[in-house]
């Protein structure tokens, strides 16, 4: 999964951006309203973390030019704007939730893991395909009952796999889920996290699309 953080202070950025990569998820941080226009302009990201006191152009702007272009991911307004009619507002303008700074990170994350299930289709917490479970909270796999021990970026992509199972990934796709910018990326680096993770999910369990890319098995 890969979230975008809109936010100018850089203190609670950096706390924002370490908490979200230890959960597992590649993350992208604009500074500001212009910054933050230009790339959700690329379409790459499933979800939004969006301060509205921003400078060059104000939270609340960015968000109703976002949806009036069609953007579609889920936005968290993450603000210290706490009166109800700023609330109400930043709804009506198309969020899907609100934290008032300063909120709790494991709270964020929680609300952050509830959206991409809506999007998804996902009602239940954990999500399983045949043998498998993937539970998000607790950043944990199992097969058969048994746990797996993956690293993040494995369990990033079987995340990235089991929440559309019937869905076959490029690898480019796969890259803007597991990779954020600055980050290096081979150009055998999808493959070699698939046969990592082939190696202790079961080699049959994750299957070659040739030409197109991967996707799990069907049950």
């Amino acid at each position: 999964m890969r979230l975008l953080l809109v936010e100018d202070d850089d203190m609670i950025a950096e706390t924002v951006l370490g908490a979200m990569r230890r959960a597992g998820y590649a993350i992208d941080w604009a500074e500001d309203g212009r910054a933050a226009e230009l790339s959700l302009g690329n379409g790459v990201y499933d979800l939004v973390l969006l301060d509205l006191g921003l400078p060059k152009k104000d939270g609340i702007d960015v968000l109703n030019a976002y949806r009036k272009s069609g953007g579609a991911a889920p936005v968290i307004i993450l603000t210290a704007r706490d009166a109800v009619d700023e609330r109400i507002r930043g709804l009506d303008a198309g969020a899907d939730d609100y934290l008032i700074k300063p909120f709790d990170l494991d709270e964020l994350a929680a609300r952050i893991r509830a959206l991409l299930r809506r999007r998804t289709g996902q009602k239940q917490p954990v999500y399983a395909h045949g043998e498998l479970t993937l539970d998000p909270a607790a950043h944990e796999v199992t097969k058969a009952g048994e746990l797996l021990p993956l690293v993040p970026r494995e369990f990033a992509l079987l995340q990235a796999l089991i929440e559309e199972p019937t869905r076959v990934f490029t690898k480019a796709e796969l890259e803007e889920k597991l990779y954020g910018w600055g980050e290096e990326v081979g150009s055998n680096t999808i493959e070699v996290h698939v046969h990592s993770l082939r190696r202790k999910i079961g080699a049959d369990q994750v299957v070659t699309v040739r030409g197109v890319g991967y996707r799990l098995k069907r049950c």
